[in-house]
């Protein structure tokens, strides 16, 4: 499990975490075609084949979620609405620092920002958090109709806290459909489900491929979000207690889950070590590395290159290493900074990219679930202190109408 991290470094792959989505294009071309053509007959039968459910209706009713409402216990539903308080005052704070900006007496300039009419978001089974993270900023933006698909448990149902958060969140509409079934539907829409303008969500390889085959169907999508992973830096100072618990706490989203320790700490490396391996058996797996760097600097330098997903900073003085890291999903920063305090109780979004694309993408947040447009409005007397500069280099270019049609306004 410990190894030297310039022996890591020097193995590229190790970087390469694909989520195998070439091999499962395959499966899930033919699942897009299939939904497309046949609709919610090609869902029924999806849904039977990967889900053993076999649907007697597709969209969850109003009875099932007042029926799931009153099945839940009044200490989880109460903590199900201080998460969503805490993840609402969060993305209303994003949604409020979209500004405006105006130079000068006679030009107004601004961005002004469009909800999408339609989005759909993509729920993994019994993660009912998932659905508060993506419902609510698509709520915040003011989009007018959510759409939310879940797969069925065994009993054709969907599961009740999912089903009680996405309803608390605000979702417009939930279907009982999942995997890369569900993303066609939203993609091409069907006789039930409505097409949507994006997709958001995590999923396995199979929902993260059909979310790449929608985008080339002119449906957007926030980003590609596969299996959970955790990189944490820790120096000497590090509790390797809590070091531990953190990276073991990722086992439970999978067996393709991982773990990276970077640290200039021996000691620390072993003694971590020795908590894994208490814990790990053939019942809990966990894909997890401990990197023993020769410094801090180096331990950064591979982070940012890896670009986690979560990143956890346990340090003697967090606020200089912070300063370097460029790559990263989410950060989470001091030895009482969890992963699963943001999961959960913090407010911040937790679809986050996975797989090096934090180098790319940013996390989920209100700005995925509108449009920016900029807006100029400009008056006479400032259209002509402009002028020159704008018929000049419009002349450069070649464009001579450009150029008259500004000179127009004053001849």
């Amino acid at each position: 499990m410990i190894k030297k991290l310039k022996e890591v470094y020097e193995n590229k792959d190790f970087f390469k975490r694909t989520l195998d989505i070439a091999a499962a294009m395959p499966v899930v071309e033919e699942i897009m075609v299939e939904v497309k053509n046949r609709g919610d007959a090609a869902l029924r039968e999806y849904t039977e084949k990967f889900d053993s459910v076999r649907l007697k209706e597709i969209e969850v009713s109003k009875k099932e979620i007042d029926d799931a409402k009153r099945s839940v216990d009044g200490n989880t539903l109460k903590c199900l609405e201080k998460a969503s308080v805490a993840i609402t005052n969060f993305h209303y704070r994003q949604k409020r620092r979209i500004g405006t900006n105006e130079f000068g007496e006679g030009v107004f300039i601004k961005d002004k920002y469009v909800p999408f009419d339609v989005v759909g978001a993509y729920v993994p089974a019994t993660y009912f958090s998932t659905a508060l993270m993506c419902v609510i900023p698509a709520k915040i933006a003011g989009v007018k109709e959510i759409v939310v698909c879940t797969p069925p448990e065994n009993d054709g149902n969907v599961a009740v806290l999912t089903l009680v958060a996405a309803d608390l969140a605000g979702a417009t509409r939930i279907f009982k459909v999942g995997g890369a079934q569900a993303i066609a539907a939203l993609a091409f829409g069907t006789e039930t489900i409505p097409g949507v303008q994006k997709i958001v969500g995590p999923g396995n390889v199979y929902v993260t491929a059909a979310k790449m085959m929608a985008r080339k169907e002119g449906v957007e999508i926030d980003f590609p979000a596969g299996p959970s992973e955790i990189l944490i830096i820790g120096d000497e100072t590090a509790n390797p207690v809590f070091v531990a618990a953190d990276m073991l706490a990722q086992a439970e989203h999978g067996k393709h889950s991982k773990a990276v320790l970077l640290t200039d700490s021996a000691k620390v490396a072993a003694e971590v070590e020795q908590e894994i391996l208490a814990e790990v058996d053939e019942h809990n797996q966990l894909q997890s590395w401990i990197l023993i760097g020769d410094s801090m600097e180096e331990c950064i330098e591979f982070a940012n290159e890896y670009a986690p997903e979560h990143l956890e900073i346990m340090v003697k003085t967090p606020e200089e290493v912070l300063k370097k890291v460029r790559n990263a999903g989410s950060v989470f920063v001091g030895s009482y900074s969890p992963v699963a305090a943001g999961d959960y109780a913090t407010g911040a979004n937790h679809v986050l990219p996975t797989a090096g694309y934090a180098k790319f993408f940013a996390g989920l947040d209100v700005h995925h679930f509108m449009r920016r447009m900029t807006v100029q409005w400009l008056d006479k007397e400032e259209l002509e202190k402009i002028k020159d500069v704008a018929v000049m280099l419009s002349e450069a270019e070649g464009m001579e109408r450009h150029a008259r049609s500004i000179e127009v306004r004053f001849s």
